[in-house]
């Protein structure tokens, strides 16, 4: 399933994150051998477990909500972190990244479903953040781009929309506040019942989990 997702991924240069939360370390080397370097994981605790056992060279990406509190705990290593949802959250990421003498790549969590239940800015809140003289003062963060999850369910177009609305939210910020920064060119959508849509609607960065790990 491995190579059939990376043939579909190709054309396009998305880059594929492999969900492995609540997978045993087993089946993650079993990607890992197949050359999949990247995993993505929900829980800082479970993440914190698997870095201290599994190869130094994978590169570890956040997704799932961060609380400020436990953001220490994956700062010395983590690669990417695509929940943030807050400029509180991105203070502490910045605060533990130059305690580590790290620059910790961040995505900025916007919310385009339908859902209540999934976390992300609106389109105001990530303008103020972006306009903060705190985010201005940050040197150990990187803004690489946006994150969003679509809505659960079976109406693709639906999803589609909601794809289109967050490739859009990505164009605006781009050009109004990182004209001059190629760093911020990621669009982090997409998941396994869904991610070529999301490649269709401009996606970067998808994260796949189930149809990886059967």
């Amino acid at each position: 399933m491995l190579e059939s997702i990376r043939k579909t991924l190709q054309p396009s240069g998305t880059t594929l994150v492999a969900v492995s939360k609540t997978r045993p370390n087993e089946a993650i080397l079993r990607l890992y051998e197949q050359g999949q370097c990247i995993f993505g994981e929900n829980r800082v605790q479970e993440l914190v477990q698997k870095y201290e056992t599994l190869p130094k060279d994978i590169q570890w990406h956040l997704i799932g909500h961060l609380q400020t509190n436990k953001v220490k705990y994956i700062a010395p290593f983590v690669q990417t972190i695509h929940s943030v949802d807050s400029l509180k959250l991105l203070v502490e990421i910045n605060k533990q990244a130059a305690k580590n003498e790290r620059i910790i790549d961040c995505l900025l969590q916007m919310h385009i479903a339908k859902e209540d239940t999934k976390f992300g800015m609106n389109e105001q809140e990530v303008q103020d953040l972006l306009k903060d003289e705190a985010y201005a003062k940050m040197e150990n963060i990187r803004i690489i781009g946006v994150m969003g999850m679509a809505t659960f369910t079976d109406d693709e177009q639906q999803v589609r929309s909601e794809f289109k609305h967050l490739k859009s939210i990505s164009d605006q910020l781009k050009n109004t506040f990182f004209t001059k920064n190629n760093d911020f060119q990621h669009l982090s959508m997409g998941m396994s019942g869904d991610y070529k849509t999301a490649i269709e609607e401009g996606s970067t960065m998808v994260r796949i989990g189930s149809l990886l790990f059967r």
